[in-house]
């Protein structure tokens, strides 16, 4: 029991998401499925957006699929500075921190953007993954953000 407990309490203790704001949408077949753009500020690093995009199934294709709850987790992320540069309380661990989530099923799968700090080269660095609760995801994308004045990094 307390191996089925504890991954769901660490779900729990996740800081709230960033706020993803949709700036496109692209239809891709005629049953309706689309490719959906958005951005999703950091919320501790001020100046950084990401722009993630990811695949939204329609309701035909859930119907001849016969798979009503999930989406695919994979996805594409683009990072910018859009804004001078300001690093709030970030973790500065080698396993970073969550910036966003999003379900993309009912059981417990998510799409994820982590942050991580390279500190030795003054880089950030956003990865984006697939998580499920009983098997990883290997579908994976990354983006880098150069800190090209230090001086003004907190």
């Amino acid at each position: 029991m307390t191996r089925l407990l504890a991954p769901l309490l660490a779900l729990l203790a996740l800081p709230a998401p960033a706020l993803a704001e949709k700036v496109g949408q692209v239809g891709v077949d005629w049953v309706g499925n689309d490719i959906i753009v958005e951005a999703i500020p950091d919320p501790e690093v001020e100046g950084v957006t990401c722009h993630i995009a990811y695949f939204e199934r329609s309701i035909i294709d859930r119907l001849s699929q016969g798979n009503w709850f999930e989406d695919p987790s994979n996805a594409s992320i683009d990072c910018r500075q859009t804004g001078p540069i300001t690093l709030g309380d970030i973790d500065r661990s080698r396993d970073g921190e969550p910036v966003f989530r999003e379900s993309r099923s009912i059981i417990l799968k998510t799409l994820r953007i982590s942050r991580i700090y390279d500190e030795t080269n003054q880089v950030l660095i956003y990865l984006a993954h697939g998580n499920e609760l009983t098997q990883g995801s290997a579908k994976m994308s990354i983006s880098t953000i150069p800190l090209y004045d230090t001086d003004a990094i907190e």
